[in-house]
């Protein structure tokens, strides 16, 4: 029997389609346009955690758009990582008109992208 809780690196079901729903998921964030973690595993109707959703798109395919995934404050948490260049996300997010406050976070209800619900899912 499965428990309703989770820690942020379980995932409830098979990992690999997590990571695929994520992935796919990902790729419909239109450019200039962003979503949470948060706000992504709330879509997948919180089979895994926002920590667990980062650490997915750490590792996804290169035709994933990573970048336009950012933390519940709007800010960029990849520049956290000591594997990734300092200001990488927000470049890539600036090449595509999104304006960061002086305070380096952008306006996430501004920029929020919500999917529409498929049909039949």
């Amino acid at each position: 029997m499965r428990g309703s809780s989770r820690v942020h690196g379980e995932v409830d079901g098979s990992r690999l389609n997590a990571a695929e729903q994520v992935c796919r998921l990902v790729r419909r964030i239109p450019a200039g346009r962003v979503m949470s973690y948060g706000q992504i595993a709330a879509e997948l109707a919180s089979r895994l955690s926002p920590r667990a959703v980062g650490w997915m798109l750490h590792r996804c395919p290169d035709d994933v758009p990573w970048h336009r995934v950012v933390n519940a404050s709007g800010g960029c948490s990849t520049d956290r990582l000591p594997d990734f260049p300092q200001g990488l996300q927000r470049a890539m997010l600036e090449a595509e008109g999104v304006v960061f406050r002086t305070n380096g976070t952008l306006d996430i209800e501004h920029y929020r992208w919500q999917p529409r619900r498929r049909r039949g899912g």
